[in-house]
């Protein structure tokens, strides 16, 4: 008879990943309590400290960022990329993947290669090749703000696909073909009215992590002279450290909130996920 497991034994697995938890929490989360003191306490930076921690605390530094001339411009541009992003990624990738799951299964493991390449490819390498061909045979199209859309699409592309194909994995894809094609629809109506209401929250993830991406990235949109949100980040906390230091914790947190609201939507309820997050 095997030799029963003591209560300690039991308890101390649980125990370290709590321990190994709450290290990551702390490693986290202090420097993000050190920015939000920088940030939005109007004392001196020689004076912060235990004694100070609940003195002078204000959002003063964020509205001199929200009211900057330039912030609107640079946050209109990102919004516009993410967007232009999400359509482009998604236009693409979505049937390449049911294509692949339906007809080519064979091709997957192609497939996740060729999708995780901008992984391999540094994105200043990817934007100094690209555009010295565009500036020589298309300056029209590096000229243009939307320019940015192709690359970020490029760099999003391991985090699509692979949502998109934990979703796609999740639901019974052949069956729901062929119930759609023998009730006489097209491909278009078996997509857009069958297929993506069952995906939809993979492709909520999808467009989630594409705009993380987008709002995030400072390279590309740095050596192409792009003023996005980024961009216009940096060069504002050159000028005022205190408000770029607000403005990016605000950044961060919005992006967080975006995940959990993600989160909160696929885990509730009676909603059909076709997304499994363990598998992402």
């Amino acid at each position: 008879m095997a030799a029963s497991v003591s209560p300690a034994r039991r308890r101390s697995p649980q125990l370290g990943s709590k321990l190994v938890l709450l290290g990551c929490a702390v490693y986290f989360i202090l420097p993000l309590l050190a920015m939000a003191r920088f940030a939005f306490q109007q004392v001196p930076m020689v004076k912060l400290g235990w004694s100070t921690l609940f003195d002078r605390w204000s959002l003063g530094s964020l509205g001199s960022a929200f009211t900057d001339p330039l912030f609107g411009p640079a946050l209109k541009l990102s919004l516009k990329l993410a967007a232009g992003s999400i359509l482009l990624i998604l236009a693409i990738l979505l049937p390449t993947a049911l294509w692949v799951h339906l007809r080519l299964p064979r091709a997957r493991p192609t497939v996740e290669i060729l999708t995780v390449l901008p992984y391999v490819v540094p994105p200043i390498a990817l934007v100094v090749g690209v555009a010295g061909t565009f500036r020589t045979h298309a300056p029209w199209f590096l000229s243009s703000e939307l320019c940015l859309i192709p690359f970020y699409s490029v760099l999003a592309m391991p985090f699509t696909y692979r949502a998109l194909d934990a979703g796609i994995r999740a639901i019974d894809l052949h069956t729901l073909v062929d119930a759609s094609r023998s009730l006489g629809a097209g491909w278009g109506t078996t997509i857009w009215r069958v297929l993506v209401p069952n995906l939809r929250a993979a492709i909520i993830a999808s467009s989630v992590l594409t705009a993380t991406v987008v709002l995030g990235e400072f390279t590309i949109a740095s050596l192409l002279l792009k003023r996005t949100l980024p961009t216009y980040l940096v060069i504002f906390q050159n000028r005022e450290p205190q408000g770029g230091m607000a403005l990016a914790l605000t950044m961060f947190v919005a992006q967080c909130l975006l995940l959990g609201l993600f989160l909160a939507v696929t885990r509730r309820p009676g909603r059909g996920s076709g997304f499994a997050p363990t598998e992402f």
